[in-house]
């Protein structure tokens, strides 16, 4: 039931204008003072009721609002979840690995070398006359490249040669005084002093005309050296000294005048470490066993490229290998000779040096996109023939064509996947979409195998 506030005249009050106010009083007692109004019991009982009613309702009120809350949290909680809807499999591309007949390699970097270079220096005295090549070009040996002051060389040719003829001269009188004192001596008109003493004046002629004509022989080296030939055929660098300064000579050493490298083989040498020496003498061993032909030094074959090839479209053969490692960086020096036509290798270039380790075996190839890293473990996720995913931890082995080898792990004909790994895990179903394996564009560019291996025959 719905209780009534109390109104304002029942507790003695009534509205007066814009406000509540005393009650008024009658007409005819407006000229005496009022006195207070004093509530009878009755009206006091009746507010305080009206009062109690007013608070039992705004409780029931509130009570009721809670409990609405309530049934309402209760209902939600008990309701079912919505069903989600169905979802399609995850479309993911696979590949079947790649098999082929392969040969382990080993990188390395080195510089090129020439095989002959030669520091030019001057074997005369003198002053510098005539240079007669052009920078930079190519020579061949004999060429005439610097001329010293030939007079002085001259002159001195001249004195020994008229030297040698004095001597000469003496010798042949000689032998004529040697004749007559014999022929004296064998009709008795001849002493033996005389026959002595031209006897020992020969011998020192003889004896003297031998020096005489070496120092004719070194006059003329000496006049022939102040021409200063190219000793080695290649490229010349620029002239270190020019027309008109001195050049000295010596044993210990005389001017440099320029130097000459061979431009057609050249060299490349590279360190090979410690585990990779390790892993060629073991094939070289087993190869020589009898599982294998064994190669002799000149006869393994070194792949090399310069900084801007792709690959290693050079091939050498292996020339040099030190008897001992360095013990400072674990590595041993190890030297390979290179054609070089077309002067196209320069001596000091940087350059990369691939050679084989051991011999060609099968392997399956995948691309390096298939691979992911779990703590260390490599794996690939292959699909099953429910399309479930599934993951493979596998071991990885050298890098071919831009194909990674897979050594253990993964069989043939799996399905690889090479394309959205992120979007799977282990036990999905996928939507499989065969391709062909990716190939990184740069290895597809050079086709054919780098590696010294057999063509790729993929499946």
């Amino acid at each position: 039931m719905r209780v009534q506030r109390p109104v304002a005249g029942a507790l003695g009050f009534e509205t007066a204008g814009e406000g509540i106010g005393p009650k008024a009083e009658p007409a005819g007692r407006a000229g005496r003072r009022p006195g207070p109004v004093m509530p009878s019991d009755e009206t006091s009982f009746q507010r305080r009721a009206a009062e109690k009613a007013w608070v039992a309702n705004r409780t029931v009120a509130l009570a009721g609002r809670l409990l609405v809350i309530g049934l309402g949290l209760v209902a939600a909680g008990c309701a079912r979840p919505p069903v989600p809807p169905a979802t399609s499999p995850t479309v993911v591309t696979v590949s079947h690995p790649v098999e082929r007949t392969v040969t382990d390699h080993a990188d390395f970097t080195g510089r090129t070398a020439a095989v002959e270079s030669v520091e030019v220096r001057a074997r005369g005295f003198g002053y510098l006359e005539k240079i007669n090549f052009k920078e930079g070009a190519l020579v061949e040996k004999g060429d005439v490249l610097f001329e010293i002051d030939p007079r002085t060389y001259q002159t001195a040719l001249a004195q020994a040669e008229g030297n040698l003829a004095s001597m000469q001269a003496r010798l042949r009188r000689l032998d004529a005084d040697l004749t007559r004192v014999r022929e004296a001596s064998s009709r008795g008109a001849g002493s033996q002093q005389d026959f002595d003493k031209v006897m020992g004046d020969r011998g020192e002629a003889e004896a003297s005309l031998g020096a005489l004509r070496a120092a004719v022989e070194q006059a003329r080296l000496d006049l022939h050296f102040t021409k200063v030939i190219a000793p080695v055929s290649g490229r010349v660098s620029r002239a270190l000294v020019t027309v008109g300064n001195l050049i000295s000579s010596g044993q210990t050493g005389g001017t440099v005048l320029t130097t000459i490298v061979s431009v057609n083989p050249v060299y490349a040498y590279f360190d090979v470490d410690e585990l990779t020496l390790l892993k060629a003498r073991a094939a070289r061993a087993s190869a020589q066993s009898g599982n294998g032909p064994a190669a002799t030094t000149s006869e393994r074959p070194v792949f090399m490229a310069l900084a801007t090839e792709d690959g290693f479209p050079r091939r050498g053969t292996l020339d040099f290998v030190d008897n001992q490692l360095n013990p400072k960086t674990g590595t041993l020096r190890v030297r390979a000779v290179f054609a070089n036509p077309d002067g196209s290798l320069t001596p000091g270039l940087f350059v990369r040096v691939r050679i084989p380790v051991g011999d060609p075996h099968p392997a399956l190839l995948v691309t390096d996109r298939a691979v992911e890293t779990n703590q260390g473990q490599k794996l690939v996720y292959v699909v099953d023939e429910k399309n479930e995913v599934v993951s493979r931890p596998v071991r990885l082995g050298a890098s071919h064509d831009g194909l990674r080898a897979v050594e253990a792990g993964l069989k043939p004909g799996e399905r690889v996947i090479v394309n959205g790994l992120q979007r799977v895990r282990p036990g999905v179903v996928v939507d499989p979409k065969p391709v062909g394996m990716p190939v990184p564009p740069r290895a597809a560019e050079r086709g054919g195998p780098t590696s010294g291996g057999a063509a790729p025959g993929s499946k």
